[in-house]
C-alpha cells in the first residue's frame, strides 16, 4: 500500500461525528470515558495517542510495526487503528488527549496530513466534525494530591466495589513530598493555560467540564456530552460510573498541609 492509498484508508474511516476529550491527568477523564463507551452510541473513548512515541501507539493498538514502512504509511494505519478502535460498535469516535503528549501529537498529525493548513483543518481531516470537550479540575491543590498519591502507591483507579481497575506499580505507603506536589500543581495551571490558548487560536469554543461537574453529577455531565454530539440524551439513563474515588484521609491531610504551602490557608 502506498503512502497515498493509506491515507485514502484513513480517510475512509473517518466519521461525520467524533469528539476530543482535551485534559490533563486526574481531571475525570477516565470516569467519563467509561460514562461514555456505556452508553453504546458514543464510541469507546480512551488514550490512544497517551505517549509521545510512534511506536508506544503501535503497541497500544496491538499492531505489529513495519520497518521498512515510511513514517507517513506508519501514521495512516495508526490513525486508521484508532479511529476504528474508538469508534466501538457506533458511528461515533472519540479520543481522550492529554497534554503532554499534545504537542508530538499535532507534529505527527502534520506528517500525516501535511496539505491542511493549521491544527484544526489536519484533525477535521483526520476524524470528520469534531465536538471538543475541555474537561479540567477546577481544585489544582487536590488534582495535584491526587497525582502524587497514585504515582507513590501505584493505584490509579478502582471500581465502586474496591477492586482495583489499573495498577502501574506495586503498592507502596504515600509520603508527602511538596516539591513534587508544588511542581505537579503548577504543571497542571500551566495546562489549562495550554489548552485555551490552543482553543483560541483554532478559533473553537469547546464544550467545558470540570472533574466537579463529572463526579458530583454523572449524568447530567454525560447528558452535556451527548448533546453537544446531536445524539440521544436518553442513552444517559441508567448509566453508573464505573469507577470509584480514591481520595481518602491521607487526600484530605495533604489538602491542607499544601495548601498553609502555597499560602492558599
Amino acid at each position: 500500500m502506498s503512502s497515498r492509498d493509506a491515507t485514502s484508508a484513513l480517510e475512509t474511516m473517518t466519521t461525520d461525528r467524533s469528539y476530543i476529550i482535551c485534559t490533563s491527568p486526574r481531571s475525570g477523564s477516565t470516569l467519563l470515558c467509561k460514562l461514555l463507551k456505556a452508553t453504546g452510541i458514543a464510541g469507546d473513548p480512551d488514550s490512544y495517542f497517551h505517549e509521545p512515541s510512534i511506536a508506544r501507539w503501535q503497541a497500544y493498538l496491538g499492531m505489529t510495526p513495519d520497518p521498512v514502512a515510511s513514517e507517513r504509511k506508519v501514521l495512516a494505519a495508526v490513525f486508521q487503528a484508532a479511529v476504528e478502535r474508538g469508534r466501538g460498535d457506533s458511528g461515533v469516535f472519540g479520543l481522550r488527549l492529554q497534554r503532554h503528549s499534545f504537542k508530538f501529537f499535532v507534529e505527527k498529525l502534520a506528517v500525516l496530513h501535511p496539505r491542511p493548513r493549521g491544527d484544526l483543518e489536519r484533525l477535521q481531516a483526520a476524524f470528520g466534525r469534531i465536538l471538543f470537550i475541555h474537561l479540567t479540575r477546577t481544585d489544582k491543590v487536590q488534582q495535584a494530591v491526587s497525582y502524587v498519591k497514585a504515582k507513590q502507591t501505584g493505584l490509579w483507579h478502582k471500581a465502586p466495589d474496591g477492586t482495583e481497575l489499573e495498577r502501574l506499580s506495586p503498592p507502596r505507603g504515600p509520603v508527602y513530598d511538596a516539591e513534587h506536589l508544588r511542581s505537579c500543581y503548577d504543571r497542571f495551571v500551566a495546562d489549562d493555560v495550554g489548552w485555551n490558548a490552543w482553543f483560541d487560536a483554532l478559533g473553537v469554543t469547546p464544550l467545558r467540564l470540570t472533574y466537579e461537574q463529572v463526579s458530583g453529577n454523572p449524568r447530567a455531565a454525560l447528558e452535556d456530552v451527548l448533546d453537544g454530539l446531536g445524539l440521544d440524551r436518553a442513552a444517559a439513563e441508567g448509566i453508573v460510573p464505573g469507577v470509584a474515588k480514591l481520595a481518602d484521609a491521607t487526600n484530605r491531610e495533604w489538602e491542607t498541609r499544601f495548601r498553609q504551602d502555597l499560602g492558599l490557608s
